[in-house]
């Protein structure tokens, strides 16, 4: 007896912080091999407004992105008409990117700008993982 089980990849967002200034965001993937494409993990649209003024919050200038990665890499994007390539994370790899020495990595991502941050995968095979922290400063109108 041949007994096959499917699974889809287990992934989570969770938010950690989501102040008036600062945003901190960890995501996980367990995959099943199949991976994502292009999967928006930061919907700016769905964060907390400006407390004084209202203002929705625009884009994210990312401060550092910690990083774990078993047997898969992960390709981060700014989204927009064509979208921006911003860093691979290497398979089977952890380390911290930190960018506060120079204010962080503006979305710059050009034409069509929603101010989203979009993950891909690369290699995802069954029981890969990834665990991502991206911490950042968020920008208003």
């Amino acid at each position: 007896l041949l007994l096959e089980v499917y699974m889809v990849d287990a992934v989570n967002s969770q938010t950690i912080n989501d102040g008036p200034r600062n945003l901190v965001m960890k995501f996980t993937n367990l995959s099943d091999g199949t991976g994502e494409t292009l999967v928006k993990k930061v919907d700016v649209s769905a964060l907390s407004t400006q407390p004084r003024t209202g203002a929705a919050c625009t884009s994210i200038t990312i401060s550092s992105i910690q990083f774990s990665t078993s047997g898969m890499s992960v390709d981060i994007f700014l989204d927009a008409t064509s979208d921006e390539f911003l860093v691979t994370l290497p398979e089977n790899y952890a380390d911290t990117l930190d960018f506060s020495a120079y204010t962080g990595l503006p979305n710059n991502a050009g034409t069509g700008k929603t101010g989203d941050i979009l993950f891909s995968t690369r290699g995802a095979a069954n029981l890969d993982t990834y665990m991502v922290i991206i911490t950042g400063v968020k920008n208003y109108g």
